[in-house]
Order: C-alpha cells, then structure tokens, then sequence
C-alpha cells in the first residue's frame, strides 16, 4: 500500500447527522475510518470538522451514535464550529471576535440567533427560498462578551475560513510544520474555501454526485448548483471524481487538468460470502433512501409482473424518506403488500445483502452507486438501468445487468429471469465479488496517497502570486 504523505488531515463536511444524507455521510465517515487505518496521524485518522449550526448536545448525540454504529474511530476527532464559537464566560470565541470587523446587521433581513454554553454567539442571516444561500455576502452578527453587539463578518465564507484558520493555528501552535491537506466533502464549502490562500494548505475536492440535469448527457444542461462550481474547480488542489467516465466527461467538456484524478468511494470486502444455498431464492432487495430521484415505484410497478412469472417472489425496500407514503399508496394500489415491503432503515445491511438474491437499483443518476457496490461485494447479483454514472461503469466490468433506462417490462423480465436462473445466478454472484475489488480500501486509500503526493509537490493553487 502507498503510504499517506506527512501531513496534517481534515476532512470538512457541510454536516454529519445520523440517518440524513443517504450516502453522502456513511461514504463521508468511511473515508475517514480507511485513512485511519492506512496509518493516518498514527490510525487516528482525520480530524472531521463540520459547520451545521446545531447545538452541542446535538452533536454530542451524534456522535454517540456514529460510534454505537461502528462509524467513527475516535468520536473527539469529530469537530464543529459552532461548537467552538462560544467563550465559556459569554459571547464570541477569541478567534471569532479577531476576525469580526465593525458593521451592522441587515435590517431588511431576518437573524437567526446561535448560543453558546453562557449565551449568544453570532446571528446568522436567514436567506430563506434561496439555493445560493451559502454565498451571500450579508452581515454575520458576531457577539461580545457582554452578549452585546461586536461587530460582523461577511456572510458564511468568512465565518467558515476564520474557523478553519483557527483550527489549523492549533494544530500549528502545537508544534507541528507539517503541510495541512484539507478534504472538502461538499460543494457548497468548497466555493467558498477557494478564497483560502494560506499557501500551506493544499485543498482536495471530493465529488459525491452526478453534476447534469435530465437526461443527463455530457453536453446536457449543468444542474444549475453546479454551473458556479465550475468556475472555480481550477483554483482546487485536486478534484476526486468517483468514477473515470464521469471524470472524462468533464474534461472532454471543460478541459483536462491535472487537477481532476479519479478516486472512487472505497467499499470494503464483505467478511464473508453467502453461497447460493444460504439464500432466499426469491427474495429481491433495494437499499436507498425513498427520494424521487431513487424511482422505486419502478420497481413496484415491475414487481406485479415479476410475481406472476415468480409467485414466491419478494421485494423488500430498505430505507426512508420524503416517498413513503406515495410509495406504500402505489403498493396497496396494485395489490402487492404480500409482495413487496418497506422495511424502513436497517441496522444490518450485510445481513441484508447476504440473505437476497438480486438486489436492484432504479435510480436516475448516481454517483457511484455504493449501495450496488456493496450488494457485489456480498456476491449478490445486481440489475440496474444504465444511467450514469456509477451503474453504467461498475456494471460493464459484470456482477449483473445494465437495462434501458427506464424500461420497467425489461425490467420486470429480468427480475423474473435472474431468480428463476440459478446457472446464471451463480455465474453473476461469482463475477460481483471480483468487481467489487476494484473499489477496495486498499485500491482506493493507493489512489488517495498517490492524489496527495502529488499535489504536495506543487504549490498550492491558492497562493498570492
């Protein structure tokens, strides 16, 4: 394995809360735990900071329950800045009053008031209806110590460098001359650390998600909270796209650079592999939060012909979300509540995955698709429509069946097909395991080191100059 260069490491996240986020926070929090266990900061791992304006018994509670879950290693290298912007006597930090200048709030906005342990801290603008919230410029009220008026910072990209200046100003003051390398796990906080010029740190920008809108072609429309984003993506150290054809795509469309590399989501081998015999021959499972975007009721409408070519079939859907109700509505509308079953959120999904037969993705778009992956390393066979940018990549290599897009009689003749097709099965599951190789730990944290290497050999593409 290639070792992490000496460094420090964090990984800044918008926030990091049980059960929210799908994906984006267990894959957020794997990171952290495979870099650990690749020897970073002696199998610590990286400092985890987070910028949600919650309470600190609420992140407190968080993250209990990422360790009760196995999630996290070291529950203190979990960090946030609301956490730390209180003075124990009252008002602001020192750190947050330092970088406060003279001003007002807005008068033709509304605040949002965050306390500390011993009162209030700052007031933060409220830009409600506005998907650009994150860039506005609007006055951050910043309290004394007296719960009285400081001053302002302007808008939210000064409040979150003032802090990540603070951060690393202790880990400096601690002795260390290491280089800091800061890993951005959000789109929203990489805009606005581009203006980050501490030519000490190196900032690495992960990609979690597809950057198109339907029906997603290359040179289709950008989703509009990317189109910005890619104004600025040159001043990033290094752009960690998740998967080689998505990286293209954006190069053949905006120009190559050494700055995009590929490094996937790292899905670990499963403990152990589940043969065909250990099984439920009929039993089909999808895990992903109910969200539109998902289009389980794909799969709920194939469902009613798969259990008339296979009448022992199952399908349970694992997972919540904004969909339920609509989705449970659709079950009882065609019948299939014997069929087809929505489990809720799953405390095992190994047990899951090694019980089932097929597991089945509808979604629109994805990232990488790490449920799927998953579902492969457990030698379970997966059908997905060919969408990308995950499905069509991973699946081209085998462990399952690339559909048309949005064909739900393929998709039910499929289903039907694998279950009842054990030869097939067989082959499939054998093909899932070696797949999912390619995306090990292992592969992955190489893929990371080598990035890093890299960008520490060259100056930062933030310095003055």
């Amino acid at each position: 394995m290639t070792g992490f260069p000496d460094a420090e490491y964090l990984i800044v996240s918008s926030r990091l809360i049980p059960d929210m986020d799908g994906g984006y926070t267990l894959a957020t929090l794997a990171r952290a735990r495979q870099m650990a266990h690749a020897g970073v900061h002696g199998g610590r791992g990286p400092l985890l900071l987070t910028v949600d304006p919650g309470t600190p018994q609420e992140h407190a509670h968080h993250r209990a329950v990422f360790a009760g879950r196995d999630l996290v290693l070291d529950p203190s290298r979990m960090r946030n800045l609301f956490d730390e912007a209180g003075d124990p006597r009252g008002g602001a930090a020192a750190w947050l009053r330092a970088a406060a200048h003279p001003g007002e709030p807005d008068p033709a906005l509304d605040y949002r008031p965050v306390a500390g342990a011993a009162g209030p801290v700052v007031a933060l603008p409220v830009i409600a209806g506005d998907p650009d919230w994150h860039i506005t410029t609007a006055p951050i009220s910043v309290y004394g110590s007296s719960a009285g008026g400081l001053g302002v910072l302007d808008g939210f990209g000064d409040l979150y460098r003032a802090w990540l200046a603070h951060v690393v100003s202790g880990l400096r003051a601690s002795g260390s001359d290491r280089p800091i390398v800061v890993i951005c796990e959000s789109r929203q906080l990489g805009e606005l650390l581009v203006g980050w010029d501490d030519p000490d740190v190196r900032l690495v920008h992960a990609i979690h998600t597809v950057h198109l809108e339907p029906p997603y072609e290359p040179d289709g429309p950008l989703n509009s909270l990317w189109t910005r984003w890619f104004t600025v993506a040159e001043r990033f150290d290094a752009v960690l796209w998740p998967t080689a054809l998505q990286r293209s795509e954006v190069e053949r469309r905006f120009g190559a650079s050494p700055v995009h590399v590929v490094v996937p989501h790292a899905v670990p081998a499963a403990a152990s592999v589940a043969p065909l015999s250990a099984r439920d021959p009929s039993r089909v499972v999808m895990l992903n939060r109910l969200a539109p975007g998902k289009r389980i009721d794909h799969a709920i409408r194939a469902f009613a012909s798969v259990v008339r070519e296979v009448p022992d079939a199952t399908l349970d859907i694992y997972g919540e979300g904004a969909e339920r109700d609509r989705l449970q509505a659709l079950i009882d509308e065609r019948g299939l509540g014997a069929r087809v079953v929505l489990r809720g959120r799953t405390d095992d999904p190994d047990r899951v995955l090694d019980e089932a037969s097929v597991f089945v993705s509808t979604s629109a778009f994805e990232g990488q698709g790490l449920s799927m992956v998953e579902a492969l390393a457990h030698g379970c066979p997966v059908i997905a429509y060919d969408v990308p940018y995950g499905p069509r990549e991973i699946l081209a290599r085998g462990g399952g069946w690339l559909l048309p897009d949005g064909d739900q009689a393929v998709l039910a003749t499929m289903i039907a097909r694998l279950l009842t097709d054990i030869e097939v099965r067989a082959r499939l599951a054998e093909e899932a395991v070696q797949v999912a190789r390619e995306v090990s730990p292992e592969r992955v944290m190489d893929a990371l080191a080598a990035a890093v290497t890299d960008v520490l050999a060259r100056p930062s593409r933030r310095s003055p100059g």
